[in-house]
């Protein structure tokens, strides 16, 4: 049995997506597509005295590109979003205790290609704060032909996949019967129930980067990810 999530690389997710990522026995990044504006893939929210504000990678205003294919020639971004999120978490409790680990990859790195940044991010996010083992592939590795559903199910039959993990938002295009015609079997991930935390700047808000949640409650997020929702298994 393989459980296996398919999905672009964003930059610095909101914590469902790495609840996502857990949920799977192998994540392939799915960045051989089309990329899309004013989307995840190269922006999230932070949570400052001001209200929640955009982070934002320039990446130009080309949409005749996949995401594999966007690249950043300027890097003045990286100074400025760190600087954000000094601004925003530096009071936080677990700021300093991850301070190296961020500033490492926006003051002593340069990024030019925007997938390049995005996997390096979750992956290192996955396995080294928040303990995920789950093997991270590419599309790129594989021969995947076709249209949208039909490219998908190829990729899928190659991943010898046997459960099919998808966020909610997939429903609109995701056809249930071509699933089941290929004995996959579909699961719907389910995003509600996270239990608050102590936020900066009330009201507190659910859908912002994972570093928001790190900043806060620093090893203890997992808790509040996945952590929680075993913690009410267990006691049925």
């Amino acid at each position: 049995m393989t459980r296996v999530v398919v999905l672009q690389s964003n930059y610095i997710p909101w914590k469902g997506y790495f609840d996502l990522i857990r949920d799977a026995d192998v994540f392939c990044f799915y960045d051989d597509v089309q990329f899309t504006k004013n989307d995840w893939r190269n922006r999230n929210r932070i949570k400052t005295a001001q209200g929640t504000r955009w982070l934002s990678v320039p990446v130009g205003t080309d949409l005749n590109r996949l995401v594999c294919e966007v690249r950043m020639s300027d890097s003045r971004w990286q100074a400025s979003h760190w600087e954000s999120l000094k601004q925003a978490y530096s009071k936080q409790p677990y700021f300093r205790y991850y301070r190296e680990f961020f500033e490492e990859i926006y003051r002593a790195r340069e990024w030019s290609s925007l997938s390049e940044l995005n996997q390096y991010l979750v992956r290192k996010i996955s396995a080294e704060l928040l303990g995920i083992k789950t093997r991270f592939d590419d599309s790129r590795n594989y021969r995947t032909e076709g249209r949208r559903l039909e490219r998908l199910m190829g990729l899928l039959k190659q991943l010898q996949c046997s459960h099919y993990v998808s966020g909610p938002a997939a429903k609109d295009y995701i056809d249930a019967a071509e699933f089941e015609a290929a004995g996959i079997q579909l699961v719907w991930k389910d995003y509600s129930g996270y239990p608050m935390y102590e936020q900066p700047y009330p009201p507190f808000e659910h859908g912002v980067s994972i570093l928001d949640l790190l900043f806060c409650v620093g090893p203890s997020a997992p808790q509040y990810i996945w952590g929680w929702r075993e913690d009410l298994a267990g006691g049925r």
